[in-house]
């Protein structure tokens, strides 16, 4: 009995390892924003080249992003936490996507942001290179719940000038994920 025991824990062990072995290096954050480095990311103790370097996560890392300003975010990643710079990030891409390490999106066409689910309610349609930095500026922060995307994608975020929680949207969705749903104060199309 002994034995079997031993071998029932040593062959769990082993399937526990492999599958960890499988699975994609992942960021060490539960919360945040689930995101990719598009280039090596350099990590500072602070928002700026002025604070200390304290690390650097590698190109096409799976990332946490847990909260930005206008030029940096705060990230998460399996090397390490800190500071870096938000242009290196790719909100909602995977790397599997990317030819040539660069991230590809649709681009060219219309995106249109609904009041209700479901593609219901008032809408505003925005084309290719429209951006809104500040929903509250037209009446419309914190009003949309689904959105239509044809030909294009966008960059949303639920503060106003693309600051904490973005993501980018390539496809519609007739609801808006949780953290989204009424919660958009800033959008960019591309």
């Amino acid at each position: 009995m002994r034995t079997v025991l031993r071998l029932l824990t040593a062959l769990t062990s082993a399937a526990l390892l492999f599958t960890l072995a499988q699975a994609p290096a992942m960021a060490a954050s539960q919360s945040g924003t689930h995101a990719f480095s598009e280039n090596a990311l350099q990590l500072h103790n602070g928002p700026g080249t002025k604070y200390a370097l304290t690390g650097e996560i590698a190109t096409h890392s799976a990332i946490q992003v847990l909260r930005c300003q206008k030029l940096w975010c705060l990230v998460d990643g399996d090397t390490g936490r800190g500071w870096t710079y938000k242009r290196n990030i790719s909100f909602g891409a995977i790397p599997g996507d990317w030819p040539n390490g660069l991230a590809q999106y649709p681009r060219g066409g219309t995106v249109c942001f609904y009041t209700g689910t479901n593609y219901t309610g008032s809408e505003i349609c925005l084309k290719t290179g429209q951006v809104l930095k500040d929903l509250a500026l037209s009446g419309l922060d914190n009003s949309f719940s689904s959105v239509r995307v044809d030909g294009t994608s966008v960059d949303v975020c639920r503060d106003r000038f693309f600051q904490s929680y973005c993501e980018r949207i390539v496809a519609s969705q007739p609801a808006l994920d949780q953290y989204l749903l009424r919660n958009l104060s800033s959008v960019k199309v591309y």
